[in-house]
């Protein structure tokens, strides 16, 4: 099996060599950047399969990177794992907003980080294995096996989280999921004060898919549901 190659964008020397140890120690390929500047150029020439992005960097902020890579049609599916010192609440929702799949506050374990790092790939790759039919839903379409979103015939750009949580629900549309089920089947990882991050994804969801958007219902107090009959026929 081909090694998956990581982007690090880390201006910190000590943690940018903790970090490419510990991910080659686990078999991945590294890419290091240490600067902003070039960062999304360099990582639109790589295309690798996963991008570990400092937000504090010197010279340009890194919610600005996310900004850039998710409104190019070519990275915008990278997933993107935000490693930074700005833990509050509100900075992960704004790197949530901006199309983030993950956050990890430093100081972090390394073991945290690899594991949050493989619960992507292994759902990605779960999603793959299984995600063969094609979903048809009023104006939407979902073509899993070419990462498609489509509505009214016109592509719709998703981030790899994105397109999964869409997925996810579609292929069992009327059943309702809690944030916990979506935060295990999605992110790969147990509910842990985390439920904010199924509602950022959701929101940003239905802003993308626009007349398609009904169809993600809310049950308060409990989830979401996928309801095509929203959508009409």
């Amino acid at each position: 099996m081909t090694a998956k190659t990581i982007f690090i964008v880390e201006d910190d020397p000590d943690i940018l060599e903790l970090l490419e140890f510990n991910l080659t120690k686990e078999r991945f390929r590294c890419i290091c950047h240490p600067t902003g500047l070039g960062a999304v150029r360099a990582i639109k020439a790589a295309l690798p399969d996963m991008v570990l992005l400092d937000l504090m960097l010197p010279d340009i902020d890194g919610m600005e990177i996310i900004k850039r890579l998710k409104a190019d049609s070519s990275t915008a599916s990278i997933p993107v794992i935000m490693v930074t010192a700005k833990g509050s609440e509100v900075d992960r929702i704004v790197g949530f907003e901006l199309g983030a799949d993950d956050y990890v506050v430093k100081p972090f374990s390394p073991r945290e980080l690899i594991l949050r790092v493989k619960a992507i790939f292994s759902r990605l790759e779960r999603a793959e294995e299984r995600g063969t039919k094609e979903i048809v839903a009023g104006p939407l379409r979902i073509v899993p096996e070419h990462h498609l979103v489509e509505v009214e015939g016109e592509r719709i750009d998703l981030t790899a989280m994105e397109f999964k949580l869409l997925y996810d629900m579609a292929n069992s549309p009327g059943v309702v999921k809690t944030r916990e089920v979506l935060l295990n089947r999605v992110w790969g990882y147990e509910f842990d004060g985390y439920g904010r991050t199924v509602d950022t994804h959701i929101r940003r969801l239905r802003k993308k898919l626009g007349p398609a958007a009904p169809a993600i219902e809310t049950i308060r107090g409990v989830g979401y549901r996928f309801d095509p009959s929203r959508l009409g026929s």
